[in-house]
């Protein structure tokens, strides 16, 4: 079993909210967000804030809170292999009424189709709030350019 090592990243503006599912190996290692070198996340939000791409963990944090975005995971523990969303077994959800109740999130995504499936079996009847599905930023989701994928992602801003 793997807990999730690392908080919520949030404030009180924060009026959207991303769900992963769970960290990768390099997040994990890291202790923050989109850790792997190949994810897409930070590009894509850049992108759509026309912001330089983050590089250290401050400017990542920076670029999500000046944004209003918050950032968690669906799952807060599981049990998985290395990085393979395929893998997951044995999940404990994160309980996000820290973040509903201490924030103006008005819109959920969800950041691919694992964190759809286990916020919908999971987590959706509990808060009683729908998420938006967005094409998955990994590596894994090779069809998506980043162009393509920036495009998609542009909805998160309002």
């Amino acid at each position: 079993m793997i807990i999730h090592p690392f908080p919520p990243l949030y404030d009180e503006n924060s009026k959207i909210l991303i769900l992963g599912s769970f960290p990768s190996v390099k997040s994990r290692e890291q202790l923050f967000f989109y850790g792997h070198p190949q994810n897409r996340f930070w590009k894509v939000i850049a992108g759509i804030f026309n912001s330089p791409v983050p590089v250290t963990i401050e400017e990542k944090r920076s670029l999500l809170i000046s944004n209003n975005i918050a950032l968690w995971d669906v799952i807060a523990s599981c049990d998985i292999t290395g990085s393979s969303d395929s893998s997951i077994k044995n999940v404990k959800v994160n309980d996000l009424s820290v973040i509903l109740d201490n924030s103006k999130v008005e819109k959920i995504f969800v950041n691919g189709k694992t964190a759809e499936k286990y916020f919908n079996k999971y987590t959706k009847n509990i808060i009683k709030k729908d998420a938006v599905v967005l094409p998955s930023t990994s590596p894994a989701n090779a069809a998506w350019s980043v162009e393509k994928l920036t495009d998609a992602w542009k909805v998160i801003k309002f």
